[in-house]
């Protein structure tokens, strides 16, 4: 299991990212607009450089929902490696089928 303190970190961070996902894509879209001025274009990049940093989506670690472990994550199950072995074995996850040759 993982510190309760990290998975906690990066819950906020989600909520983070959630909060301010309109804000910054409209600042991006300003600051990569060539149409527009020099002037406004810079000051969209400052007020964007003002955001929490962890608004980032890119600052979201991917871990595992079952034991918080941030390492051997697989995105489409959304757990590690560890856990993904252990229910399967148990057979507590639907399709999977222990492979042998």
């Amino acid at each position: 299991m993982a510190k309760i303190s990290a998975t906690e970190r990066n819950l906020k961070r989600q909520e983070l990212v959630a909060k301010y996902a309109g804000k910054r894509a409209l600042l991006k879209d300003r600051a990569r607009n060539k149409d527009l001025p020099v002037e406004e274009r810079f000051a969209a990049q400052l007020k964007l450089a003002e955001l929490p940093r962890n608004s980032a989506p890119s600052r979201i670690r991917n871990r595992c929902q079952v034991t918080g472990r941030p390492r051997g994550y697989y995105r489409k199950m959304k757990m590690s490696r560890i856990a993904l072995r252990e229910l399967g074995s148990q057979g507590l996850l639907p399709g999977l089928v222990k492979s042998s040759w």
